[in-house]
């Protein structure tokens, strides 16, 4: 098939991967003048990393990225362990696969790479897409420019302000969470050794909670804060804020957590609106899908967006290559809303949990949930190369 692409993010080239992996060609449209990309740091689980390692990138995960041995949930002011989550060889045991913390900027490079190895000439940048036109005999991309280009299918791997997402679904209400989001990057030799676990910290505390863990092979630290703030601020991830801002938000809490805080560069702060979506009940057409945050924008406080990304582009090959377009892309969706929707749900019922201000309350909420368990029985097991297709 002819295969279009809109958007070279981590879900569009996992897609364009898997795809010419598969004998397709591809052609990716990017609006950046360059390929890169922003942000901190994701974390890959088991359901993810599957996928990589399907296209052959084991090895170079190994070099760039953190195997985290836990989950650590402390309280903000006193440090107490209120409850642990195992990976490690746990996690890789139970769901078959690790888990993963990578620089976005490294995960994206390494899937470039790949679909460069396979098809040199298969991404266009500096080609925004706008419109699309279809029929049975194909889709038609109109871009920012007035170029077209034709294809068998159009996917729409473009974000949260997708312009195939507008066409297909239209405008969808946003909310405000109420929480606003920072993220820096510090370099680990700036803190003393020792001062983390080599895990997922998760310090719990009133109208706020942040997450610490190791990146690039324990070179870096990524830092990650979610506060609560009437004021909704901007959804763009690239805003700086005052270092100063983020320093207050979080006065008052361990000393462990005002380390990292002290160490970030005065200039390198961003912070951005957590914005709710609700989930859409569909998100094709006959001749074009949606995949990663164009499908179903998720919040972070699950850590799956784009491990669900990874998920929708490896489901969607396979339904490619099962049936023709129109057959497949409702195979995909009626595969894939279910799980995504559960996973948006309760990413948002998690910010609450993290917030519960008596400690006694939280771990009981912690063992009430299980979470350890529940997850790996449906969230890290789930093995989008092989789970039956209805």
């Amino acid at each position: 098939m002819r295969i279009l692409i809109a958007g070279a993010g981590i879900g569009g080239l996992t897609a364009a991967a898997c795809l010419l992996k598969n004998g397709h060609q591809v052609r990716v449209f990017e609006q950046a003048q360059a390929l890169g990309e922003i942000g901190a740091g994701v974390q890959t689980s088991a359901n993810a990393v599957k996928v990589l390692f399907e296209l052959g990138l084991r090895e170079a995960l190994e070099q760039v990225a953190v195997r985290p041995r836990a989950f650590y949930f402390r309280r903000f002011d006193t440090g107490e362990l209120l409850h642990q989550i195992p990976l490690a060889e746990q996690h890789e045991e139970a769901n078959g696969a690790p888990y993963y913390h990578i620089h976005r900027a490294d995960l994206h490079a390494l899937l470039a790479r790949k679909v460069f190895d396979l098809d040199p000439h298969c991404i266009a940048l500096n080609a925004r897409a706008g419109h699309f036109m279809e029929d049975a005999r194909g889709v038609t991309l109109h871009l920012g420019d007035g170029a077209t280009a034709h294809g068998d299918v159009l996917i729409g791997a473009d974000g949260i302000k997708s312009a195939v997402r507008r066409q297909i679904v239209g405008d969808t209400p946003v909310s405000y969470t109420g929480d606003v989001a920072w993220r820096a990057v510090i370099p680990a030799e700036r803190l003393p050794a020792g001062l983390m676990e080599r895990g997922v910290t998760v310090w719990c505390g009133p109208k706020r909670h942040a997450v610490m863990y190791f990146l690039r092979a324990g070179s870096l630290i990524n830092f990650g804060g979610c506060v609560e703030q009437e004021r909704a601020g901007d959804e763009s991830w690239t805003l700086r804020r005052p270092w100063e801002e983020l320093k207050a938000d979080f006065s008052g809490w361990h000393g462990d957590v005002q380390r990292v805080i002290d160490a970030i560069d005065r200039d390198s702060c961003y912070q951005w609106a957590l914005n709710n979506r609700a989930p859409v009940e569909n998100w094709s057409t006959a001749r074009a899908t949606l995949l990663g945050d164009a499908a179903h924008p998720t919040l972070p406080y699950m850590a799956q967006g784009v491990a669900m990304a990874i998920e929708d582009a490896a489901v969607l090959a396979r339904c490619l290559d099962r049936s023709e377009v129109p057959q497949a892309l409702a195979l995909y969706q009626r595969n894939r809303i279910a799980r995504t929707t559960r996973i948006v749900h309760e990413s948002t019922g998690m910010r609450l949990l993290y917030r519960i201000e008596d400690p006694e309350e939280m771990r009981r909420s912690f063992k009430e949930r299980n979470l350890s368990k529940s997850r790996g029985e449906w969230l890290y097991s789930y093995d989008p190369l092989r789970v039956p297709l209805q």
